[in-house]
């Protein structure tokens, strides 16, 4: 008997260490998805915004300014929803930026409505988009609800307890900049989402996410070129090469989309031969500045190096400016160069003659030649 209980002392123990390893083991099985909680507001999306105070009001400024009450009462719409703090760094660098230049700060009720009403758009998407509609390796194209501005958005996880993926879903939403290239979009985080109310969707965007997307400053501190004198006096372009079906200026890649006014196209030649681009005013004019926009996708195709040359009788060249290991930070970027100039021309032509890191291609959405600054 007592044997009996020595043994039964030790198995005891032995069992119970057993049964808490097949229990913890099952527990645990070294990922854990905490998954996204449903909510329901019964009221619609404006008035789940303003049910925030404290929250969103800054959002709710916005939207006010720029009239977008109805859509987000009546219509189907997923918003993105900006926090306060997302504004207030957003204000706080661009007025930064002013008072190093000696100009005023602004709020949101004094900046640029234009400007404000394309950002604010691309967080209103048409639609109700809950996660699981997102759960796509390439995610989702969206589209903002006023200016069909493209979006995309993707199901992803935080890291949580150590284990990367191992928390809650989050959203990936990306502004696309209107490339195709994933590397030139940016991106920001959710922190609650499937919030459902009586029109839409509602996903919270986290507070460390600057609202515009890099944009909010840039907008407001651009300064608009000179006028521009393609459109003012008119012309004819020519180019001194092309490649392939660009060769016919009207295709969709041909040399007239560089002067079309829209920096959604483009001029391509591929492969790049080195050569110009010439405008023949219908008058001599005096320019004093010209811009020029980059393309829509790969950076080794934008112009690096060139050279820009006034003429009167298409023979006698002048040099007027010229640039080397110029860069493009961004896609549709347009950029304003200035130089000297009090000599009216009827022709300017600008040579390029290299490609960002030595690229084989050649690609530019807009040039135009503009007055002199002021």
């Amino acid at each position: 008997m007592e044997k009996k209980s020595k043994y039964l002392r030790f198995l005891i123990p032995a069992f119970a260490t057993i049964l808490a390893c097949i229990y913890s083991c099952s527990k645990d099985s070294g990922y854990y998805n905490a998954g996204v909680e449903d909510k329901t507001f019964s009221g619609n999306t404006y008035e789940y915004l303003k049910s925030k105070p404290g929250v969103f009001d800054s959002l709710v400024k916005v939207i006010d300014r720029m009239g977008y009450q109805n859509i987000l009462k009546n219509d189907s719409v997923t918003l993105f929803a900006v926090p306060n703090q997302s504004f207030q760094v957003a204000l706080t660098n661009l007025n930064n930026l002013r008072k190093k230049s000696e100009l005023p700060p602004l709020a949101l009720s004094s900046v640029e409505g234009v400007h404000l009403d394309t950002m604010m758009s691309q967080y209103i998407i048409k639609g109700n988009y809950t996660t699981n509609l997102l759960a796509f390796q390439d995610g989702v194209n969206l589209f903002g609800v006023k200016y069909n501005y493209p979006m995309n958005a993707k199901l992803g996880t935080s890291s949580s307890s150590g284990y990367t993926s191992g928390g809650a879903e989050n959203i990936v939403f990306q502004n696309t900049n209107r490339s195709a290239l994933v590397r030139n979009w940016v991106a920001t985080t959710t922190t609650s989402n499937n919030i459902k109310t009586k029109n839409g969707v509602v996903h919270v965007v986290s507070s460390d996410h600057i609202f515009g997307f890099r944009q909010f400053v840039s907008r407001f501190t651009y300064v608009p070129p000179p006028p521009n004198l393609f459109a003012k006096v008119g012309g004819k372009l020519s180019v001194s090469s092309c490649a392939r079906s660009a060769c016919n200026p009207n295709n969709i890649e041909g040399s007239n989309r560089v002067i079309d006014r829209d920096r959604n196209t483009k001029f391509l030649e591929d492969p790049f031969r080195g050569g110009w681009l010439k405008y023949e005013f219908n008058e001599p004019v005096v320019a004093g500045s010209y811009t020029l926009v980059s393309a829509n996708d790969a950076e080794d195709r934008d112009p690096a190096s060139w050279s820009l040359d006034g003429s009167n009788d298409n023979k006698v060249w002048t040099t007027l400016d010229s640039r080397n290991e110029e860069v493009f930070r961004e896609r549709f970027m347009e950029r304003v160069f200035y130089f000297n100039n009090k000599t009216a021309y009827r022709y300017y032509r600008i040579t390029f003659n290299s490609m960002r890191f030595g690229g084989s291609a050649f690609q530019l959405a807009e040039w135009s030649m503009n007055e002199p600054a002021k």
